[in-house]
């Protein structure tokens, strides 16, 4: 196996035997062995059931792989052939560094021993000397975070404890390999984003292997991903592209998708228009965030039921001109022509606007501004949505604009129309945006103890919050 390859699996299998009753196991160590000493064929007592099945795959050294798949598809079948927990029916699978795994909840883990106890033992299990375990228990015990906990048997910890020991264990083997089969599902918010940190400082140094129904986290952590469907390898390629294949066989199969459950005005905001201050400095400045937009073929994409058809997706101004340049900072509006190839008693339409890697920066829907007052569509019938919103500066990259239209409620719905990329974003240059999205700032100030240093906008009062900033030179 090549040294840049870390993973490769060769026409990889698993069968098992599933036996209706009890007796049968007897009957199949028995019966066939009899029949050959006699030279009749043996008559098998099990029914075949292959959990994978001629799975090709190749990891590159340093990349971050994705495994997603319904339940039951045969993601952590293939997940412990990888780790070595499982043996092949067929095939070959090598592996080249050290792996370090969380396949089960609370696997390799002795009920009766001590979280500490149970640190060392897997830390000498995943091939750490026992001079550097000791070293390095007090890292353990402060990432696992569990408190008093650490000295306590693990048959007294939660799901979620149990998931903080295997994980604080996997961070300080030096492993060259992670495998993870969805145990950051069962982790509260804090110690999920203490783990997100660790594995994209890991991505810098090692391979991962990473099983997982989210799909924000296969887009936003992993190079590349598989869909496995049963058992068989149906899709391999760019994360966002094969989350998105997995979500089209997800609703086609369900017909239920949860969209964006927000309305886009509240009873306590003001009638006034907001100022964006600093969208007026920049104005007067030639710092600029140039986003050009790009228009799709909508003929041939989407799925769905098939009972609605969106025709046409533009951007627009204030004005209600069709734009293709935007700024960023501007009131702009996503305009969007649905046709009814079916009457639509309860028509709900919603967007996402995500980035290159599939990850939902800000979307909308109609569902909670027409729930009272349905816009109902005879069939053949047209439908028309508008989404009203101030463009954010957005850093260097492309953008996508996924639209829907379903017909139901929010919580039981078909969804008819669902296409992945009806427009794209493309922002060429940005010296404004931070983070992964710039949003209108309202105020700036910055104050010494004594002097307005400077402002950006209204004049100060006790009404608005500032920095401030005490001279201590």
């Amino acid at each position: 196996m090549s040294s840049n390859v870390a993973i490769r699996a060769v026409g990889l299998s698993k069968c098992y035997q599933i036996y209706e009753r009890p007796e049968d196991r007897l009957k199949q160590m028995v019966v066939p062995r009899v029949a050959k000493l006699f030279g009749r064929p043996g008559k098998n007592f099990f029914r075949e059931f292959w959990a994978l099945r001629g799975v090709d795959l190749t990891v590159e050294r340093g990349e971050t792989f994705g495994v997603i798949g319904r339940n039951g598809s045969g993601k952590s079948t293939l997940l412990q052939l990888v780790a070595g927990t499982l043996s092949p029916t067929e095939g070959t699978v090598e592996t080249r560094g050290r792996i370090a795994a969380i396949l089960e909840l609370g696997s390799g883990f002795n009920p009766e021993f001590s979280g500490r106890e149970n640190a060392v033992l897997n830390a000498g299990l995943y091939g750490l000397p026992p001079s550097m375990t000791k070293d390095r228990l007090p890292a353990i015990q402060a990432f696992a975070d569990i408190g008093e906990f650490f000295d306590e048997p693990v048959k007294t910890y939660s799901s979620g404890m149990v998931v903080r020991l295997a994980f604080a264990v996997i961070a300080h083997v030096d492993a060259e390999i992670l495998i993870i089969d969805e145990a950051l599902a069962v982790g509260d918010a804090f110690f999920t984003q203490k783990c997100m940190r660790f594995l994209r400082e890991f991505k810098q140094r090692g391979t991962i292997f990473f099983v997982s129904h989210d799909t924000q986290a296969i887009q936003s952590l992993c190079d590349r991903a598989a869909l496995i469907t049963g058992g068989q390898l149906t899709c391999i390629g760019d994360a966002r592209m094969v989350t998105e294949t997995y979500l089209e066989n997800l609703y086609a199969n369900q017909q239920v998708v949860a969209l964006p459950n927000r309305t886009t005005k509240h009873e306590s905001e003001s009638d006034e228009p907001a100022i964006d201050y600093r969208q007026a400095v920049l104005e007067e400045s030639d710092l600029r965030n140039d986003i050009r937009v790009f228009e799709f073929d909508l003929t041939s994409s989407g799925f769905g039921a098939g009972g609605a058809h969106i025709r046409e997706v533009s951007l627009r101004d204030q004005t209600g001109e069709r734009v293709n340049q935007v700024h960023g900072g501007e009131v702009v509006s996503i305009e969007v022509a649905i046709d009814a190839l079916s009457r639509l008693e309860r028509p709900i339409v919603g967007f996402y606007v995500k980035d290159r890697l599939g990850q939902n920066l800000f979307g909308d829907s109609t569902f909670l501004s027409f729930r009272a007052r349905p816009q109902a569509v005879p069939q053949g019938g047209r439908l028309r949505a508008w989404f009203k919103f101030r463009m954010p500066t957005l850093p260097p990259g492309d953008y996508f604009v996924s639209l829907a239209v379903a017909d139901g409620t929010q919580e039981d719905h078909v969804q008819h129309h669902w296409v992945h990329e009806a427009l794209m974003f493309k922002s060429v240059t940005s010296s404004v945006s931070k983070g992964l999205i710039g949003i209108p700032m309202m105020d700036i100030q910055l104050r010494s103890d004594t002097t307005l240093i400077a402002s950006s906008g209204s004049a100060f009062d006790q009404n608005i919050h500032y920095f401030n900033r005490t001279n201590e030179t």
